[in-house]
């Protein structure tokens, strides 16, 4: 058949003559914009390796310069179908010549750095005026730091002094290689979570190896440690895996509501491990047990609470609530904004042991000695006994969500501030803190929300805060611990509570918005996922929170995006989908093209059509707007390119478009379409088909030629039409050379006896 409205080809003469004419005054005018465009982007973009400055290769011409110093890419004949070129085209690097000797220039090796190494651009150029302020950051964060880490490790079950190692190298680590300036990096409570329950899950292997006998404290001490970091290198490495391999986007991967309820399972896990120790209850006799058992052992041994560790805990719990209410309240007093009340907590609290000798009046269990050493280095080594699958898999699970929540929060504050972080950079400083951490002792260290808060209320203006918090752990590490010695570990226990409650204070609002806007699938996803990590473990809820994401993902990328159109029987040079009509005044032919795909603002659905709700009340000038099918006939819309993935559910689609006419009816109904006698396919949003995909589709169109069905494809773009051309789709059946859905409708109704009824 002959093509309807191909655009001729430009007359070759026509812009030779252009190129002439142009040549004088358009050489000059384009390098001028050129060597604008490149004296800006010179500044800010650096260059590749071998790649000459853009300036030294430009020639700024006179109008008097030679034609021949003109390209002649650079000037396109008027009307053309090609692009003009515009005149930035010229700006691409040069190829690198043979013995080019700036390639690796000291200029160049500068730039790499400060990207690679982003304290080398930041340290240089620091003010000093914000010294003050980042000083008196990184105390307040630090004064939050040390008893969170303190007691986050025994959620790792490590002794205490492994919390400030965590708190140390990892945080010093990141300040040098972090983008973000209030991301503060160290022991966070879910990661802590994560560690001790594959700490606890390795510690029965050595407890076998032990049977009948109980293993000494520093044997227990040295292979939980081992763990612990061994699990720490394997979520460095692999965090940095994904930062170097360009997997920052991975944090969007993770669906709201699943997230919601992995964090919630997990707060309420640590809530049932940590109440146990705020109310003095003994440790369940199973090494490794789940955490729907604690509840129920805890529950069931209600008559052996210790008061006093419950008396002081408890206090502990409600003097920081109150103080945080009043934080709240009283926004206007700064003395109060200032007050490190996890601090004041730790220091009222031991002295109340201390002078009262709860420890030997009452046997509270206290903080007791810890010795203060600095962390030694150490390359981690897998112990015998451990499961090495599990400490890859456990690993792989904490930097999922830790990733997750760093990404977040250094966004998140980024935007705040106005500056920009690289989220790929940002895992690969993750990945090398852990990396480095893990050799000195430490277990996996991610961006604490709470912390990174306070960073940014203290008004942080670099990663110097940071810094000095990682000094002033270093202080505490060598000089505070011995004065810890009274302070109840029931107090430590209520930190942690105080810390993990706030993550559910997001939860019921989560789920009341959920329930109001009729998300039922979110819904059950995040209270399904919270109660299967606490009947569980924390790693099934994770494990089920990532996959289910993915499966989401996965599910909602393989369907193809297409979409059923009916002609506007108030205007038939109109398409509209099927489940999205618009009244608007009759418009001519040429705006009528510019209008398919609108959808309404108010609509009823009727089925197959849809009618506006308020046609009654419309203006002078409008006419209600219904859609008709044309019977036999599917026009249908492709909204995005078609690939191996999306494309494997294309003919399942178009065989519930026959039956039903609309992808809202659901598939028990019966069917409600005539025959399909022709299809018409517009691919104004296809701009690309892969290989798979072609053949899915030829496919297609072969089953509708062996059905005696007609197959028409309108707006074919050129790469496209090409590969249609290259692959015999119109011998196959499926012609393909017209403008417009309009073209195609034409030449289906010199094929067939189609008539146009409006459905009811």
């Amino acid at each position: 058949m002959s093509h309807k409205n191909r655009p001729s080809r430009p007359n070759s003469s026509t812009s030779s003559s252009n190129i002439r004419e142009d040549t004088s005054v358009g050489a000059s005018h384009a390098s001028l914009e050129q060597a604008g465009a490149f004296q800006s982007r010179d500044e800010s973009m650096p260059l590749l390796p071998g790649q000459h400055s853009p300036l030294g290769e430009l020639d700024l011409t006179t109008p008097g310069t030679s034609r021949d110093s003109v390209r002649k890419h650079d000037i396109v004949q008027p009307g053309s179908r090609s692009r003009r070129r515009e005149h930035f085209s010229s700006s691409r690097a040069p190829e690198p010549t043979r013995g080019h000797t700036r390639q690796f220039s000291a200029r160049w090796w500068k730039r790499r750095a400060r990207y690679y190494v982003p304290i080398v651009g930041w340290l240089p150029n620091y003010n000093i005026g914000n010294l003050a302020t980042d000083v008196k950051a990184g105390f307040m964060v630090a004064c939050l730091l040390v008893p969170q880490a303190l007691s986050y490790s025994s959620l790792t079950n490590l002794r205490p002094v492994y919390g400030l190692y965590t708190a140390l190298v990892p945080a010093l680590v990141y300040g040098m290689l972090g983008t973000s300036r209030h991301l503060s990096m160290g022991p966070e409570a879910l990661v802590s979570v994560l560690t001790g329950t594959i700490v606890k899950s390795q510690l029965k292997h050595l407890f076998a190896a032990y049977s009948p006998n109980t293993p000494p404290d520093d044997t227990i001490d040295a292979f939980s440690s081992a763990v612990a970091s061994t699990v720490a290198l394997v979520s460095g490495a692999f965090t940095f895996a994904l930062g170097m391999f360009r997997f920052g986007f991975l944090d969007s991967m993770i669906s709201e509501s699943s997230l919601r309820g992995f964090i919630s399972g997990a707060a309420i896990v640590v809530l049932i491990g940590q109440s146990r120790i705020v109310l003095g209850l003994p440790a369940p006799t199973s090494v490794h047990t789940s955490p729907w058992n604690e509840l129920k052992f805890m529950l069931s041994n209600l008559d052996q609470i210790h008061v006093m560790t419950a008396a002081i805990s408890v206090g502990a719990l409600v003097f920081l609530r109150l103080l945080r209410i009043a934080k709240s309240r009283f926004t206007s007093a700064r003395w109060l904004q200032g007050v490190p009340d996890t601090l004041l907590v730790i220091i009222l609290a031991t002295l109340v042991s201390w002078l009262a000798k709860l420890k030997v009046n009452h046997a509270v269990n206290v903080f007791g000695h810890v010795d203060g050493d600095l962390p030694h280095f150490g390359i981690p080594k897998i112990p015998a006994l451990v499961d090495t699958k599990d400490i890859v898999s456990s690993g792989i699970t904490i930097t999922m969500i830790g990733v997750v929540e760093s990404v977040i929060v250094a966004r998140e504050y980024a935007s705040r501030n106005h500056y920009a972080v690289s989220s790929n950079r940002e895992l690969v400083a993750l990945g090398i803190s852990n990396i480095v951490g893990s050799a000195f002792g430490a277990y996996p260290a991610f961006g604490s929300l709470s912390r990174s808060k306070l960073n940014d209320r203290a008004k942080a203006r670099s990663q110097m805060s940071g810094i000095v918090t990682t000094l002033l752990v270093l202080v505490s590490l060598l000089h505070v611990l011995p004065y810890l010695y009274h302070l109840p570990l029931g107090v430590l226990a209520a930190i942690i509570v105080d810390a993990v409650t706030s993550l559910l204070e997001a939860t019921p609002g989560a789920i009341s918005f959920l329930f109001k806007v009729g998300a039922w699938s979110d819904l059950f996803l995040l209270l399904f996922i919270c109660a299967s990590s606490v009947v569980a473990s924390v790693e099934t809820g994770i494990l089920l929170a990532v996959v289910i994401s993915l499966v989401m993902v996965i599910k909602r990328s393989n369907m193809p995006r297409i979409k059923l159109l009916g002609r506007s029987t108030s205007n038939d040079q109109e398409f509209h989908p099927i489940d999205g009509v618009v009244s608007r005044p009759n418009f001519s032919s040429q705006q009528s093209l510019n209008s398919i795909g609108e959808t309404p603002q108010h609509t009823v659905d009727t089925g197959d059509v849809e009618i506006l709700d308020d046609s009654d009340n419309a203006s002078e000038g409008e006419e209600e707007t219904r859609v008709q099918h044309i019977e036999g006939v599917l026009i249908v819309r492709v909204d995005e390119p078609l690939y191996f993935a999306n494309a494997g559910q294309l003919h399942a689609r178009l065989n519930r478009l026959e039956l039903y006419g609309d992808m809202r009816v659901h598939p028990s109904e019966d069917p409600r379409m005539k025959p399909t006698r022709a299809v018409v396919f517009d691919l104004i949003g296809m701009s690309d088909i892969d290989g798979s995909a072609l053949e899915i589709l030829l496919n297609i169109v072969r089953e509708y030629s062996r059905r005696q069905v007609r197959v028409a494809f309108a707006r074919v773009c050129d790469g496209v039409r090409e590969r249609f051309r290259i692959s015999r789709m119109a011998e196959a059946g499926g012609e393909h050379g017209f403008n417009d859905i309009r073209d195609a409708l034409a030449y289906l109704e010199q094929q067939l006896t189609v008539s146009v009824v409006t459905q009811e």
